[in-house]
């Protein structure tokens, strides 16, 4: 049985991976829709600016969220004093980087469901008077789909494993940003802690495979009804 500590770790792990996923996935579809279709030269730099934390180390990436979005950062003071809106050593801080650790993950497949689709299913949609909205929400996002499914499940393993850039840029504090890796770590650290963090290694593997499980599923019912 997991102890109160351990439940609140999962259930904020949950929660940030889950808020990562979630502001992360319309800029996702965005980009991946500019990557996919555009001619234009800003592709490649745009391209190579989204899979970035990819090569970075995440130590890198954290640190540079700290200095822009810190108390003290570029953007970050003014956030807070004007809008309330806290990053650093702040559990939207280790959502923020999980976001960004898992962006170029969402966008890849999403971008490769949308080359394939054939360009004349939403050119015919278009000639019987839909608006180009309407055919993307309605025709391109639906054809899209398992492409968006995997995306999201990518990020979202992802973010739930974030270390370094969470580390970095939240910290490691109880209750606020002890996500689960970040836990493991922890315990590992102390005397005795092996047990509990084996506890929590065992929850990740549960959860992350459920998540795939889950993903493979949902891809196969879309399929069906798209056949």
């Amino acid at each position: 049985m997991l102890d109160a500590n351990q439940l609140q770790v999962l259930q904020l792990s949950l929660t940030v991976a889950g808020t990562a996923v979630a502001f992360s996935l319309p800029p996702a579809l965005a980009v991946a829709w500019f990557l996919a279709r555009s001619r234009s030269r800003l592709k490649m730099p745009v391209d190579a600016l989204v899979h970035l934390p990819l090569v970075l180390p995440p130590v890198v990436t954290g640190y540079l969220l700290l200095i822009v979005l810190g108390r003290r950062g570029l953007i970050g003071g003014w956030l807070a004093e004007h809008l309330g809106l806290v990053f650093a050593f702040h559990w939207t801080g280790a959502a923020l980087a999980g976001a960004i650790m898992g962006f170029p993950l969402m966008v890849r497949p999403i971008r490769l469901s949308l080359e394939a689709i054939d360009p004349r299913i939403e050119a015919a949609a278009a000639t019987l008077g839909a608006r180009p909205i309407l055919v993307w929400l309605t025709v391109t996002v639906p054809l899209a789909l398992p492409g968006v499914i995997a995306g999201l499940v990518l990020a979202f393993a992802r973010a739930l494993g974030e270390f370094g850039a969470t580390i970095t840029f939240a910290a490691n504090i109880p209750g606020e940003t002890r996500t689960l890796p970040l836990a493991i770590y922890t315990f590992i650290q102390v005397p005795g802690g092996e047990s509990r963090a084996a506890q929590l290694i065992a929850i990740s593997i549960a959860v992350s495979l459920g998540a795939l499980m889950v993903s493979e599923l949902i891809a196969r019912r879309v399929k069906r009804l798209q056949a």
